[in-house]
């Protein structure tokens, strides 16, 4: 698995930086600090969950659906999580839909894509005198 963020200056994200929602968790990416090694940052407030079960309990879901789905996380992103509510009724298959769908949506909207070379197109080559009567 990726190393996690520690740093507070590096958990804050600027209005412009990629997010998706889900009923779990919401995803932040930002461009990474470092680019040979990309970070994932957890957040799960005392605000959202009184109890220190409940907060570890959705650190620990988020960490495992990260964990399953790391080959779709991208190289040039660092991620962060912030659990919501909802996260502690959620079984394992919805919420690891629910970090697909999220992932998904970064890499497809957010993540540069290599541009594709032009197709090199074959002109017709048509004489000019060949409506013969």
């Amino acid at each position: 698995m990726r190393d996690t963020i520690k740093d507070h200056k590096d958990f804050l994200m600027s209005p412009d930086d990629p997010t998706a929602r889900s009923e779990y968790f919401f995803v932040r990416a930002k461009a990474a600090r470092f680019a040979d090694n990309p970070r994932v940052g957890f957040t799960v407030t005392k605000r959202t969950f009184k109890l220190a079960v409940d907060r570890n309990r959705a650190k620990r879901l988020l960490r495992d659906w990260v964990r399953h789905y790391s080959k779709i996380l991208s190289d040039k992103f660092d991620y962060v999580f912030i659990a919501r509510p909802g996260i502690l009724t959620a079984t394992r298959p919805m919420g690891r839909t629910a970090m697909k769908k999220a992932l998904a949506y970064i890499l497809c909207k957010y993540a540069p894509r290599p541009k594709k070379p032009k197709p090199i197109k074959k002109k017709d080559k048509k004489r000019k005198n060949d409506n013969r009567s």
